[in-house]
């Protein structure tokens, strides 16, 4: 007699179970827990958690340039301490190298405006800031806040202490402040509603050539 469906996939064989853990690890940002994982691959949490030491181990055993470690209560890729010194290296590649101007800007605008959106530096500098928000990010003087409450939630930016330490402050609240690019005096009065039409009709009017 036939086995009855028991309603859930079969359980993959155990190559599979390695990739799908592996692809999932590589894009985690952090600790994942193993009954998040075994519930995304609809498995017994013991059977994940027994896979996950299992990829451990093997690691390990093969000196890969990678470990596999369970903290924080999840399980996480990490570079190998003993490739430490290569890894810098390689981080900090290019990193001494001087800002360019529109990275100067950007990072202006995230330090005094902070926290914001990357929209909203777009709008301040006029143009695009995706490119200088990821560099900034890679450098380590920028990162990730939180999320804002507008639709949408976009990400938020804020300096880090890296910053602060390159500057040799010890607060945000040490940055100059910004010049007053306001107008001297009081705001000249709201037109009258058929002022603009006046104005622009002086505006557009051509001056008279003057006499001879």
């Amino acid at each position: 007699m036939a086995a009855e469906p028991t309603g859930r996939p079969a359980m993959p064989p155990e190559p599979e179970l390695r990739r799908a853990l592996e692809g999932i690890l590589l894009v985690v940002d952090e600790p994942v827990p193993a009954d998040v994982v075994a519930e995304a691959l609809d498995l017994p949490r013991g059977e994940v958690e027994a896979a996950l030491a299992e990829l451990a181990a093997r690691y390990r055993e093969e000196g890969r340039g990678f470990v596999l470690r369970s903290v924080a209560g999840g399980w996480r890729l990490y570079t190998d301490p003993a490739v430490a010194p290569a890894v810098e290296r390689f981080v900090l590649h290019g990193r001494s190298g001087r800002l360019s101007q529109a990275a100067l800007e950007t990072l202006a605008i995230v330090a005094y405006q902070q926290p914001v959106t990357r929209s909203r530096i777009s709008e301040i500098r006029g143009v695009d800031a995706d490119g200088a928000v990821r560099s900034l990010v890679a450098r380590g003087l920028v990162t990730e806040v939180g999320r804002d409450a507008s639709p949408g939630q976009p990400l938020l930016y804020g300096t880090t202490p890296a910053l602060l330490e390159q500057l040799g402050l010890s607060s945000l609240e040490e940055l100059p402040p910004l010049p007053d690019l306001g107008p001297d005096g009081p705001l000249p009065a709201e037109p009258a509603a058929d002022g603009y039409r006046e104005a622009r009709r002086v505006l557009s009017t051509p001056p008279e050539e003057p006499q001879p």
